[in-house]
């Protein structure tokens, strides 16, 4: 290794560790100001709660043994709902890219949908698939799906031409040049769309919860809101936000290993 490839290392790893860095002491800066103003009475901490308390309400619920079965609840509800909008994502993607008539009468459709409330769409389901676990994973791959085949399907139709082309004069066919060209050329943009999915999903599986359900962070929250104990509800937030990050870093370090 040459010494400017070491330089260059070296300055990268700095890079890193200094962005780390900033994003902890962030959110300890943040935290520890939060924590302060709530000792001091600066705010209102009926309304606000405040970190320390927080920390003592996830404890007293880890204690209980219900914060375990409620995070698994809303966990595994969330990886049922991101399989499920990956897998019709990617095959209505490759439909939409093989078609050209059909992707320019349904993309209408699909940014209409887009911009529909779906949680106006809970009652229905309610009525349609019952007050269950299925109706509150539906509403999370209505929350995701339609924004991920909008992303995906843009992707493979802005595959490189000239690649396509060589892989033609060599007689590939559909299949080998999707498999060959399109889908390894957007394979940053299909797990760009599963980032943006395990939030989505999340929030779709919390919306499902407020509307109908007995267990989850969902539940948790809601429940918190009407018994006005907003150290549950905060708590409940923060878990999310546990979730979502845990969520993130997987897709991230699945991103890493396929870059190398």
């Amino acid at each position: 290794m040459s010494k400017r490839q070491e330089l260059f290392l070296k300055k990268y790893k700095r890079k890193q560790l200094f962005i780390k860095f900033v994003q902890i002491f962030s959110a300890i800066l943040v935290l520890g100001i939060w924590e302060m103003l709530a000792r001091f009475n600066f705010i209102d901490t009926f309304i606000t709660s405040y970190p320390s308390k927080i920390f003592i309400t996830i404890v007293n619920l880890f204690k209980e043994g219900n914060l375990i079965h409620h995070i698994m609840v809303t966990l595994g509800e969330t990886l049922i709902a991101f399989f499920i909008t990956g897998v019709v994502s990617v095959l209505i993607s490759i439909l939409l890219y093989r078609s050209e008539i059909l992707s320019k009468i349904i993309d209408p459709y699909l940014t209409i949908l887009n911009s529909l409330p779906k949680v106006a769409l809970g009652p229905i389901l309610i009525i349609w698939i019952g007050a269950n676990k299925k109706s509150i994973i539906v509403m999370a791959i209505l929350i995701s799906v339609i924004v991920s085949i909008q992303s995906i399907s843009v992707g493979f139709k802005n595959t490189n031409k000239s690649r396509i082309k060589i892989l033609k004069i060599f007689g590939a066919s559909e299949w080998e040049i999707l498999k060959y060209a399109v889908i390894p050329s957007n394979y940053k943009i299909i797990v760009n769309a599963c980032k943006i999915n395990t939030g989505l999903c999340l929030i779709g599986i919390v919306m499902g919860e407020f509307l109908t359900s007995k267990s989850g962070i969902g539940y948790l929250i809601l429940y918190g809101s009407q018994v006005f104990n907003l150290d549950l509800v905060m708590s409940g937030i923060v878990i999310l936000l546990i979730i979502s990050m845990l969520l993130y870093s997987v897709i991230s370090s699945i991103e890493k290993h396929l870059d190398c």
